[in-house]
């Protein structure tokens, strides 16, 4: 199993960095006692748990259950663990300016004084910064720099924690709202006009073999295979670690679930981790 455990300065980033990290396939828990991490692995490294990778976030909001942090990580290397410590920070300036834009209150700070509250948790945290695997400055960071960052040290892989969510659906029924591209079936013969095949949906081999059978089904799946394998790169670059492609025909039944099956199948293939619905069925 991998663990990261995440710290650092209030304001630097912390919460963004869980959600890369979950995006890239980690069970993520925010404001986790340091005592309760190992609780937490001995479960999770339990023959019958899927959990393979894990981050927390652990910081000075836990008051004086943070102060168990390094007595926590001497546990995890007893353990044998394979654990990495990813710090964040930030110039005063910056995390000043940014607790003034969300108008929040640093947990140290007394009377509401921000800068003295930073001093006090820099002194705090100076230990665990020193033995810190990664320590990142996050003062002229963007969301989508940090989240490249955190990819490049996390990510096995260029397409690790990509997700590719795939659904069928009716036209009459409405398009998914979720849907990030949607794909009309349309064009295809429709088996639901052979009385043999009515009755059947795109699960079944007879509608399967039917549907598939069209040069233009086969031109089609060419060409949508090619344009979307060379944009999921795109979208990583860009932050973006799920898509939603929605394949419809009229009813939901029979085309639609075809060719949803036929680019499960493809990409999954592929390496890519998926995720199928048939919305109509």
């Amino acid at each position: 199993m991998e663990a990261v455990i995440i710290t650092g300065l209030s304001g630097a980033g912390k919460s963004q960095a869980a959600n890369c990290l979950e995006d890239l396939g980690y069970y993520c828990i925010d404001n986790m006692p340091p005592a309760l991490i190992k609780n937490f692995i001995t479960l999770a490294m339990n023959e019958k748990s899927s959990i393979e990778k894990a981050a927390f976030v652990t910081d000075i909001r836990g008051g004086e259950f943070f102060e168990e942090i390094k007595p926590c990580l001497q546990d995890l290397k007893a353990m044998g663990l394979n654990f990495k410590v990813l710090f964040l920070e930030a110039s005063d300036e910056v995390l000043i300016r940014r607790f003034n834009e969300t108008r929040r209150q640093h947990p140290l700070a007394e009377g509401g004084e921000t800068l003295s509250g930073l001093r006090r948790e820099r002194e705090v945290l100076k230990e665990i910064r020193a033995i810190s695997d990664f320590v990142i400055d996050t003062s002229n960071m963007k969301s989508a720099k940090l989240r490249e960052e955190i990819k490049d040290i996390f990510a096995k892989g260029e397409e690790a924690g990509f997700i590719l969510n795939i659904s069928s659906f009716g036209f009459k029924h409405g398009i998914p709202l979720e849907a990030d591209m949607v794909f009309d079936m349309r064009f295809i013969p429709n088996p639901y006009y052979v009385p043999s095949l009515k009755k059947l949906t795109g699960n079944s081999k007879k509608i399967q073999d039917y549907v598939l059978k069209f040069p233009e089904t086969q031109s089609f799946i060419e060409s949508a295979d090619k344009m979307i394998t060379e944009m999921i790169p795109c979208y990583i670059r860009e932050g973006k670690y799920h898509l939603n492609l929605a394949f419809g025909c009229t009813g939901g039944q029979h085309r639609s679930v075809t060719m949803a099956n036929v680019f499960a199948k493809k990409f999954k293939e592929q390496g890519l981790r998926i995720t199928i619905e048939h919305r109509d069925l």
